[in-house]
């Protein structure tokens, strides 16, 4: 007869699949993926290192899932912030300072997020990422041509160059953020540079 779950031990199973994400987001915070080994993954869950391996195939694929999870709630909120505005400058505002404010705050997290190398199962992981943020400008921008708050231009662009712009400015090489004590004022004025070049008539 083939083993079938029980409710309790398929609970246990996601209970300990948490715990191991949970681990894997902390130390993902902390130093990055070269932080996050199946061995230290496992001492930080206390569980041991083969018990990772029921729940995922590889690291790769753990990591895989770890990003998903944290990137997924990231896009989420920013998601959220924006339906709370009206307006297409209010909702493309909501958009760059969450994104950005949420990025300051976890650093490391946000370098994992956008630039750090990974391998090719989590760079798929990241672009899907890319996609939700320049999915949701373009939405912005679509609504704001057809209610004429925008001047017609290519939207598909528009939110390319807008995502590429908050990305590089926050983490690029040249970004000022890391010698400034304030973001206010960095955030103030990616936020106002992607409000003018799609054209926004007030922020």
């Amino acid at each position: 007869m083939a083993y079938r779950p029980t409710a309790r031990t398929e609970a246990t199973r996601l209970a300990h699949r948490e715990r191991l994400l949970d681990a894997a987001r902390q130390l993902l915070a902390e130093g990055g993926y070269a932080a996050a080994s199946v061995s230290a993954l496992a001492r930080r869950a206390d569980v041991s290192t083969g018990s990772v391996y029921n729940h995922f195939a590889s690291k790769q694929e753990l990591l895989a899932a770890v990003f998903r999870h944290v990137a997924g709630h990231e896009l989420d909120a920013v998601r959220k912030a924006v339906r709370a505005r009206e307006g297409v400058a209010e909702q493309l505002r909501a958009l760059v300072e969450v994104f950005s404010y949420r990025a300051l705050r976890a650093p490391r997290t946000a370098w994992a997020l956008l630039a750090e190398p990974v391998d090719p199962l989590v760079e798929e992981e990241r672009l899907t990422y890319r996609r939700g943020y320049h999915d949701l400008a373009e939405t912005i921008i679509v609504a704001g041509i057809d209610s004429g708050e925008l001047p017609p231009q290519d939207a598909r662009l528009s939110a390319a160059a807008v995502i590429g712009a908050v990305g590089e400015a926050l983490i690029g090489p040249l970004s000022p953020v890391g010698v400034r004590t304030d973001p206010a004022p960095v955030v103030e004025g990616i936020t106002m540079l992607c409000l003018r070049a799609v054209g926004a008539r007030s922020a």
